[in-house]
């Protein structure tokens, strides 16, 4: 199975075609910046899932529950329009607003601190999507466990050009769309070994898939439901689980936990100290309690880390071994 795509069936009668998108044009309610707002979707350079083209428009192929498509998002001064291609373009279409943060309420919202403030000043379009696509959020992010960002990059690039079909409509040539539940099950072996996935990790995907609409009910759960739901898994953790609702649910005070780097970076940001844990930074963010996560992606966005003491993360490429 591995490198083959699946049968293309012509579209029937009446329905529409490749090239005749569902399309919608939505106004948001405030300032909206798509790189703001869409980037974290993004896992990677080279992300076959997601690509911006030289016109600034923004290509997300998903897998919906009503099959593949393809949407892209352009901004055109206050108002955004979505077209979609594909099984799931209307799908897709009819929760563009979600996808674009309009459930998100960052009214309640103040800054207690320089930083965060100076963030909020940098970043006045940034709102919290909410994708409700549970998979394919925490497919990558088990990816992302353990290890480099450019390891998990490079695997999730690599298993999606190798076992994912096409994106369907006009996208940008390499686009191909995340496998579904049966067909990560179907991945061999030695193939997740040859994308540099170690066997806890692909083990955990593979116990993710097995129960797929157990994972994808989580989407309507409340965030806190929805991350004990997905922690039921093995080797699914807090890191994980906050990883996922973070994009799924748009989820304002769910903060990651366990990361290598984010407690010192928040720390130094909000104290100056360099060795803060995970304790310490949930402390730091207490003013924000509401707002934790959002109030992060503030201090993200103004880039203040603590000097290195340290040389960066080795990288572990079990495909070598």
């Amino acid at each position: 199975m591995a490198g083959r795509f699946p049968l293309r069936i012509p579209a029937p009668s009446g329905a529409p075609r490749p090239h005749a998108p569902h399309s919608r044009e939505w106004a948001p309610d405030g300032p909206l910046s798509l790189p703001q707002v869409l980037g974290c979707l993004r896992r990677g350079p080279g992300d076959p899932a997601f690509r911006v083209d030289a016109s600034g428009a923004f290509w997300r192929v998903s897998r919906t529950p009503e099959g593949p498509a393809t949407l892209r998002v352009t901004a055109a001064g206050d108002t955004v329009r979505g077209d979609a291609w594909g099984p799931g373009a209307e799908w897709f279409i009819d929760r563009l607003p979600a996808l674009l943060g309009s459930g998100d309420r960052p009214e309640g919202f103040a800054p207690r601190h320089r930083l965060v403030a100076e963030g909020h000043r940098r970043a006045p379009g940034l709102r919290l999507t909410r994708t409700g696509l549970v998979l394919e959020s925490l497919i990558p992010s088990v990816l992302e466990q353990k290890v480099t960002a450019d390891e998990a990059y490079r695997a999730w690039r690599r298993l999606l050009t190798r076992f994912g079909e096409p994106a369907p409509g006009p996208a940008p040539a390499g686009m191909a769309v995340p496998l579904a539940p049966r067909d990560w099950a179907l991945v061999p072996s030695w193939e997740w070994h040859r994308a540099g996935v170690d066997n806890k990790r692909a083990s955990t995907i593979l116990r993710a898939v097995r129960v797929a609409e157990r994972m994808e009910e989580a989407a309507a759960m409340t965030p806190a439901d929805a991350r004990t739901r997905l922690e039921k898994i093995p080797g699914i953790g807090p890191w994980t689980s906050a990883e996922v609702v973070q994009r799924t649910h748009g989820a304002p005070d769910e903060v990651t936990t366990g990361d290598l780097h984010l407690p010192r970076i928040v720390g130094w940001s909000l104290a100056g100290e360099r060795d803060a844990d995970d304790a310490r930074m949930l402390e730091l963010l207490a003013p924000y309690e509401g707002h934790r996560h959002r109030a992060v992606r503030y201090l993200l966005t103004v880039g203040s880390v603590p000097p290195r003491r340290a040389p960066k993360m080795r990288r572990t490429d079990i495909a070598r071994w």
